[in-house]
C-alpha cells in the first residue's frame, strides 16, 4: 500500500471544512490529517468533533504561535492554509522554509509585497505551492476553455464579464473580517481572484494593464442613512434592531454557525454577525475594471454585491464568432449549511454565434458536488489520484499570483485614478 500523504491545516474557519472533511471522508486511502492550527481553541475542538463524526480520529491542535512546533512534531508533507487572507503569506512561506509543500485557499495573498515574498520563497526553497481554484473545474467553465482552445471562435479579442453577488452571499462579506480591506484586499482580490483567474485560464493569457473604479455605494452606515434608515446595531446577536432585518445573521439560530463562531468568540473577540450597515467597512461593493492582456485581448468586468440574484454573464468576441454564457448559482452563507451547495448551478446556457452561420447551444452536463460538480474534481486533484488533464486546471503559484495581481492593480488604480502596469508590481 502506498504511504498516505499527511496534511496539517492552519485556520479552521468555515472554508477549512471543505478540505479536512474531504480528507476524512473521501480520501482516507491516500491522505491523512495530522494536525490543526488556529488562534482559537474552540474552533479547533469543533473541527475535531466533525472529524470524529466522519469516522476519523481527532488530531493534535496547536495555537498559531506554535506553528513551527507543529511542523517539527507532526512533520506533515503538506500544509493547507485556510486562515484570514492577510496571514496566508506568513504560513505559506514558513511552511516551505520548514520543508513542506503547501495548498492555499484563494486568494494566495492580498498585496504585491506579500506576493513577492511568496514568489521569492518558492524560488528559494523549491517547494510546491498549489492554489485551490475550484471554479476552473466547474464543467461549464471547463467547456469554455475547451471551445476557445479548439478555436471555435478564433482568436479572442474582447471579453465582457459581469458577476453578481446577491443580498445573501454578497452581504456576507460585509459581516465578517473581509469588510476590512487590510484583511482581504477587498472583493477585487478576495472574490474576483476567482473571476480573473478564469479569464487567464480561458484565454491562456496574462494581464498587462489594469484600470478600475470602485466604491462603497450600498452597504455601510452612511449609505443606509441616505436611504432613510434609522435603526442601527453593531451585531445581530442580542439586538432588538436586528430582529426582522433581512440582512441580519442570527448565529444562535444555526447550529454550525453557533458552534464555530458564537461559542468561540470569547477567545478572540471575533464577531461573525456584524451589521452590514455599520461603520468601519473599508471595502467596495461596486466595482468596474478594464484589463489588457498579453494576447492583446481586452476585458471589461463588473462586480456588485447587492444583486437580486446570484451568478454571472460572460461573452467572448473572436475572429470567427462569439460565445455567450449565463449562469445562475445558488446563494449561500459561508459555513452556514451543506458545502456541496456552495456555488451550485441552478441554471446555465452556453450559446455559440459563428460568423455567417446560425447560433447553436452547447449542452454541458453538471455533476454532483459544489460549483456545478467542480469541487469533487479539484479535491481528487489535491488528495486523490489525478487524471491527465489537457486543460491544465491545476493552479500553480504563478497562476495564483497572476489572478490576484489583476485585483491588486485594480485596487491601486482605484486609489490613484491611473492605469497600472502589472509588470511593475512583482518580479517573477
Amino acid at each position: 500500500m502506498t504511504k498516505r500523504k499527511t496534511y496539517a491545516l492552519v485556520g479552521t474557519g468555515g472554508r477549512a471544512q471543505f478540505f479536512y472533511l474531504a480528507v476524512a471522508r473521501d480520501f482516507k486511502e491516500t491522505s491523512e490529517m495530522v494536525a490543526f492550527c488556529d488562534v482559537n481553541q474552540t474552533r479547533m475542538n469543533y473541527a475535531n468533533k466533525l472529524l470524529e463524526e466522519h469516522g476519523a480520529k481527532p488530531v493534535p491542535t496547536y495555537k498559531a504561535e506554535d506553528f513551527d512546533r507543529m511542523i517539527e512534531e507532526v512533520k506533515p508533507d503538506t500544509v493547507i492554509v485556510t486562515s484570514v487572507d492577510r496571514t496566508h503569506h506568513k504560513y505559506i512561506i514558513r511552511a516551505m522554509e520548514l520543508g513542506c509543500d503547501v495548498i492555499t485557499e484563494k486568494p494566495m495573498t492580498v498585496d504585491e509585497e506579500k506576493c513577492q515574498a511568496i514568489l521569492d520563497a518558492v524560488k528559494a526553497t523549491g517547494r510546491n505551492l498549489r492554489v485551490a481554484f475550484n471554479y476552473r473545474y466547474s464543467p461549464h467553465n471547463t467547456k469554455i476553455r475547451e471551445l476557445i482552445m479548439d478555436g471555435v471562435i478564433g482568436d479572442v479579442h474582447s471579453v465582457h464579464f459581469e458577476w453578481l453577488l446577491n443580498t445573501k452571499h454578497g452581504a456576507d462579506y460585509f459581516r465578517r473580517w473581509h469588510r476590512d480591506k487590510r484583511n482581504s484586499g477587498g472583493l477585487l482580490v478576495h472574490k474576483s481572484t476567482h473571476h480573473f483567474d478564469l479569464v487567464n485560464f480561458w484565454l491562456g493569457a496574462k494581464p498587462k494593464t489594469v484600470f478600475a473604479f470602485g466604491d462603497l455605494m450600498f452597504y455601510g452606515r452612511e449609505n443606509a442613512e441616505k436611504r432613510g434608515e434609522t435603526k442601527f446595531y453593531s451585531r445581530a446577536f442580542g439586538s432588538e434592531n436586528a430582529k426582522g432585518d433581512h440582512f441580519a445573521l442570527h448565529l444562535d439560530q444555526n447550529e454550525k454557525l453557533k458552534a464555530m463562531y458564537l461559542d468561540a468568540e470569547h477567545e478572540d473577540g471575533y464577531y461573525r454577525d456584524q451589521s452590514v450597515f455599520g461603520d468601519g467597512i473599508s471595502i467596495e461593493d461596486t466595482m468596474a475594471v478594464t484589463v489588457r492582456y498579453d494576447t492583446n485581448a481586452m476585458l471589461t468586468y463588473s462586480l456588485y454585491a447587492y444583486a437580486p440574484w446570484e451568478g454571472f454573464r460572460v461573452a467572448f468576441n473572436g475572429t470567427k464568432g462569439r460565445i455567450e454564457m449565463d449562469v445562475v448559482e445558488s446563494s449561500y452563507v459561508n459555513s452556514g449549511g451543506d458545502q456541496a451547495l456552495e456555488g451550485a448551478v441552478k441554471g446555465k446556457k452556453i450559446l455559440v454565434h459563428p460568423i455567417f452561420e446560425a447560433p447553436y447551444e452547447v449542452h454541458v452536463e453538471e455533476k454532483k458536488g459544489g460549483h456545478g460538480g467542480g469541487d469533487p474534481v479539484l479535491l481528487n486533484d489535491l488528495f486523490g489520484t489525478p487524471e491527465p488533464d489537457r486543460f491544465n486546471r491545476a493552479a500553480s503559484h504563478v497562476d495564483g499570483a497572476m489572478s490576484i495581481l489583476t485585483g491588486i492593480a485594480g485596487n491601486r488604480s482605484i486609489r490613484t485614478g491611473l492605469p497600472v502596469n502589472v509588470s511593475e508590481l512583482v518580479r517573477f
